[in-house]
């Protein structure tokens, strides 16, 4: 693993450390300005200023994007109107309907002079050929999938996948969150029904943080250096006071960051852990702390997918559920389509939301990204969202779930051996 990602790790980590050392040591000032629930987050800062060099950005303000109705629209306006460069980096990217929406769109701003560049992740977006990519890089686009797996049976590469949706446009706005771009996450999945899922829009110091992420991931692909261009990392001044720290994390990373940040979250709640994932296999670290937390009081909240695009990712999630309910943990099954919304609330003021699913691959085998925002009116507009993905759910009673077959405990007890890696 370090020989696949010795070249991985190119932002300048001495000027990373230097930045991150010095918010430590003035955060206590800063903070003293928050409110108190900020406040009572100060340790999540901190661990991931020393764990993850995460910078926290103080200027920012962030959308809330139900559904690719929402998002993609939005995402499209923001490349229509690119002046100077559009940066795209997705685990699926689909020659599809939606996905060839977004690749004329992408051509059409390279053929006016604007800087485009692609990455997209080999496996997630297996059908987007060469001859595809050769078209785009003829309109002028910079394109590059990710660790190209051309003998799967023989190379460890397919375990490591750039799982990351990373959209900045100009250094000005940046996207983030659980859509990929294709037909399905748009107009839905031909079995499950209405595709659920959560992205954010945002602006600020915040933006910055982000392409940093994609230019490491770009230079990892092309080998093209682009870091220390300022017009990569303009500060725009929003009328925004919402706190963010970007956080990325991967195999190449000394740390399980993400995981640390949604453990420490959940050990230290004192209210309420709203979850929201499609894919749930946590590690023992998590699965302790959301039991423990829910025997100490906590209001800790789970909503899962009833049906599920994996079928043995599905049995593997249902397999937790028994011992999660025996602990106060209220659980429920998303029924009106499939729920793909990949973040955690906790206190009403901490959020985490991005590409992060609850399992294995997320924390310890894939790339991923998510924006930890601190801020009681963002959590606000997020807690009334997952209530309505409640109202769209049904609650598992023990007693009920209790009742199910053996054929059903079997299915799950398999899964749970092998649902990890899928």
């Amino acid at each position: 693993k370090k020989k696949l990602f010795s070249r991985k790790g190119l932002i300048d980590a001495t000027y990373l450390s230097r930045t991150a050392l010095l918010q430590v040591e003035s955060l206590e000032e800063k903070i003293s300005e928050k409110s108190e629930l900020v406040r009572s987050k100060e340790h999540l800062i901190k661990l991931m200023l020393n764990n993850e060099k995460a910078v926290l950005t103080e200027s920012n303000t962030v959308t809330l994007l139900i559904n690719g109705s929402e998002a993609f629209p939005a995402m499209m306006k923001a490349i229509q109107g690119a002046k100077e460069f559009v940066h795209l980096e997705f685990y699926r990217f689909d020659i599809d309907e939606t996905g060839n929406s977004f690749r004329f769109a992408l051509m059409e701003k390279a053929r006016e002079g604007v800087e485009v560049r692609i990455i997209m992740d080999d496996v997630g977006s297996w059908n987007f050929k060469s001859k595809y990519i050769k078209e785009m890089r003829s309109a002028g686009v910079k394109i590059f999938p990710f660790m190209p797996v051309t003998f799967p049976w023989i190379t460890n590469k397919l375990n490591y996948r750039n799982h990351r949706k990373i959209l900045v446009v100009d250094g000005m706005v940046g996207f983030m969150g659980g859509l990929n771009i294709a037909d399905k996450y748009k107009y839905g999945h031909a079995d499950l029904g209405p595709w659920r899922d959560t992205h954010i829009k945002i602006r600020g110091g915040a933006v910055a943080a982000m392409n940093a992420v994609f230019l490491t991931d770009w230079y990892f692909v092309s080998g093209e250096v682009l870091t220390g261009i300022p017009k990569y990392f303009r500060q725009e001044k929003v009328k925004g006071d919402t706190w963010i720290q970007i956080a990325s994390s991967g195999p190449d990373s000394d740390w399980a960051t993400i995981m640390q940040v949604y453990f420490s979250a959940i050990a230290t709640a004192r209210k309420c852990i709203y979850l929201s994932t499609p894919y749930f296999s946590p590690n023992e670290s998590i699965l302790t702390a959301l039991k423990t937390a829910a025997l100490s009081g906590v209001d800790v909240r789970l909503i899962l997918p009833e049906k599920s695009d994996s079928v043995i990712g599905n049995w593997n999630s249902k397999s937790y559920i028994e011992e999660l309910l025996e602990t106060g943990v209220r659980i429920y099954l998303y029924s009106t389509g499939f729920n793909h919304s990949k973040y955690i609330l906790v206190d009403n003021v901490f959020v985490s939301i991005g590409s992060v699913n609850v399992d294995m691959r997320s924390f310890d085998l894939n790339f991923e990204i998510t924006a930890l925002i601190y801020d009681e009116n963002f959590a606000e507009m997020l807690h009334a969202s997952f209530i309505e993905d409640i109202k769209n759910s049904y609650e598992v009673i023990l007693d009920l779930w209790k009742g199910r077959t053996m054929m059903e405990r079997y299915k799950e007890s398999l899964a749970r051996i092998f649902g990890p890696l899928y």
